[in-house]
């Protein structure tokens, strides 16, 4: 939904970055080592990976669990940050031993064996592994029940470590390994029935399974664990100290508390469509809310009937809609792009319809004009919800795949590859949940085509009734 920032603005006033002058030494050049050198240097290096739980680019800018971290802590010190991402999960620890950047912020989990390799800060979070299989898949009860299973696992990772030690008590016990991919891939496998079973940690199983609602929860696999970032080993540990501390305040704080809400507390909005429901609503909200739509329309060139239909998805017409992750009002408009729209007050029912529809026709205005409609508009929609640059980064991949960038059947296929690392590894902008943008624009659709209907209906019984008091008496 919301406009790219040209910078990254501060995004927990006050929660997040309170604790700053609490630290002490963080709030000036240290002397000669690590922690002097990065504030020297005046940039923060941060090993990290390109997925939904820990950074990627979304539509409002870079974001993710791990990225809001450690940019408040890159603030915290004074310094800018710079996120260094890898290609293959098994490649970011011996990056850290070999000081290839300042720590590694990737959803680690700590393990005896990892502990032996690089230094852990206090945890930030506690998750559990756990079994994860389609609906539609018998689910394993325990882990005998996994022998004999197709499981696959991600490379260098601690379900591995796991899978390892049940297998000396259970030697049948079998598995794939996968380097090419992040767990939320093979988590999407599953949801594809391309893949049986798989094991995740259970807070990116937590926003997988907003988006792949076939994923189901067998058990969890051992104790709950701890994710922690982690350093190089070595004498100097004062740069790995200040983070020690940076967490420790940030849990007094409730900063922390308020950073895991934030990502991981939203429920999906992609529910199944209950037209049923929506046709209630049409009788008893529409009314009030459809001259707001209109006056928008009209204003920005667009179908009120669209502009009805995309807030629906965005808040079923409930203009108090306020979502963990920072997004309010009927269009749930992001902070930034109310900002730079001008809009004081999201949960102003006007307002929100009338920014929402001004961020659309700016898309709109953006998408090639050579292209034809419906599908510019589709195109435009599908940016309004993943932003407008993985939106072309998908169109190089339609167009370097033969198919038609300017199409959107062809366009929708490829959106979903932007969640695959095999291909968001190649594009400018990387990592994407393309496939919400192709549901989201599908449910549109499907409310504007219901729209439309009762629209022409209620025109033919008006024009019905019209004629029946014009015709004259016999």
């Amino acid at each position: 939904m919301p406009l790219k920032r040209r910078r990254r603005r501060q995004r927990f006033p006050g929660l997040l970055i309170a604790a700053a002058c609490l630290l002490g030494s963080g709030c000036h050049p240290a002397e000669d080592n690590k922690l002097g050198a990065v504030q020297r240097s005046g940039e923060l290096v941060v090993l990290t990976r390109n997925s939904p739980t820990t950074y990627y680019e979304g539509p409002d800018g870079p974001t993710g669990f791990e990225y809001d971290l450690t940019h408040a802590f890159a603030e915290h010190l004074g310094v800018g940050l710079r996120m260094k991402t890898v290609d293959r999960f098994a490649d970011i620890l011996p990056m850290i031993v070999h000081g290839q950047a300042d720590l590694a912020a990737a959803g680690l989990t700590v393990t005896a064996l990892r502990t032996e390799q690089v230094r852990f800060t206090p945890h930030y979070q506690i998750i559990r592994q756990q079994v994860v299989h389609h609906a539609k898949t018998a689910p394993p009860a325990d882990v005998k029940g996994l022998i004999g299973r197709h499981i696959e696992v991600l490379a260098g990772s601690s379900y591995l470590e796991r899978l390892e030690q049940l297998k000396e008590k259970h030697p049948r016990l079998s598995w794939i390994t996968v380097g090419n991919m992040e767990t939320e891939e093979l988590l999407l496998q599953v949801q594809e029935g391309l893949t049986e079973i798989t094991i995740s940690d259970s807070n990116i199983v937590a926003i997988s399974r907003q988006f792949s609602p076939d994923l189901r929860i067998a058990f969890d696999l051992g104790e709950p664990e701890k994710l922690a970032w982690a350093f190089t080993p070595g004498e100097d540990d004062s740069l790995f100290q200040e983070a020690a501390r940076f967490i420790e305040t940030m849990r007094a704080s409730g900063g922390l508390d308020h950073l895991i809400e934030r990502h991981y507390g939203a429920a999906s909005r992609f529910n199944p469509i209950n037209i049923a429901a929506f046709l209630q609503k049409i009788e008893t909200d529409l009314p009030r809310l459809k001259p707001v739509f209109e006056e928008a329309a009209r204003r920005y060139l667009l179908d009120w009937r669209l502009l009805a239909a995309m807030s629906y998805q965005e808040s079923y017409w409930d203009p108090n809609a306020v979502s963990p992750t920072g997004v309010r009002g009927i269009m749930m408009l992001t902070e930034t792009t109310a900002q730079h729209l001008g809009i004081s007050d999201r949960l102003d029912m006007r307002q929100s319809v009338h920014g929402g529809s001004a961020y659309l026709r700016s898309l709109m205005d953006r998408v090639p004009a050579r292209i034809p409609e419906p599908d510019r508009t589709w195109m435009a929609l599908a940016a309004y919800n993943v932003g407008i640059n993985h939106l072309e980064d998908a169109r190089i991949i339609t167009q370097a795949q033969g198919a038609d960038p300017d199409k959107w059947n062809d366009l929708k296929e490829r959106l979903p590859l932007l969640a695959k690392a095999a291909w968001y590894t190649k594009t400018k902008h990387g990592y994407a949940r393309g496939y919400e943008p192709v549901r989201l624009v599908n449910r549109v659709r499907t409310y504007y085509e219901v729209l439309k209907k009762n629209d022409n209906d209620s025109r033919e019984r008006h024009n019905s009734d019209v004629l029946r008091l014009k015709a004259p008496a016999l």
